[in-house]
């Protein structure tokens, strides 16, 4: 009976330190902020988010700096959707609702996309004036309006590229 009891009591107490192990554990980050260097004086950091839209279709979201011989070239914000599911109507601007006001961001693409379901557009004067308080909406100039809603965590990252 005692050794019952012991083993219940060993069953019990290693149960309580899984729990609280895993409890304690903290995930790593859904994304991360990459690094590559592209030639001897250019690097490439890249922040690659996986965000669903308002219909539920997941989307390919990568915000990235070029960096060449110590200066800042570019910042763009990459949109991937599902080829076939979504054509984006280049030479439209991205809209970025941040709580009571609307930016806009150049389309990289209006000339040549690579593909109908890639957009890219210029994120260099937008990325400074965007709160990390809160989220902002991505409306996707597609041949139908899909929006994009971007976490705060999201953001923060981006800037801290």
């Amino acid at each position: 009976m005692r050794e019952k009891r012991q083993r219940i009591l060993s069953v019990f107490l290693i149960l309580i330190l899984f729990l609280t192990l895993n409890l304690s554990y903290s995930r790593p980050a859904q994304a991360e902020i990459r690094k590559q260097q592209e030639t001897p004086e250019q690097v490439l950091y890249q922040s690659r988010h996986s965000l669903r839209d308002n219909t539920g279709d997941s989307w390919q979201v990568i915000l990235f700096k070029r960096v060449k011989s110590g200066e800042l070239a570019e910042i763009n914000l990459r949109l991937v959707g599902f080829p076939g599911e979504v054509i984006f109507t280049h030479v439209q601007p991205l809209k970025i609702k941040d709580a009571d006001r609307t930016l806009q961001a150049d389309d990289v693409f209006a000339e040549k996309s690579p593909a109908p379901n890639v957009g890219q557009y210029d994120f260099k004067p937008i990325l400074s004036q965007l709160s990390s308080n809160h989220l902002i909406e991505l409306k996707l100039p597609l041949e139908k309006e899909r929006t994009l809603k971007v976490p705060p965590a999201v953001i923060l990252e981006w800037q801290s590229i």
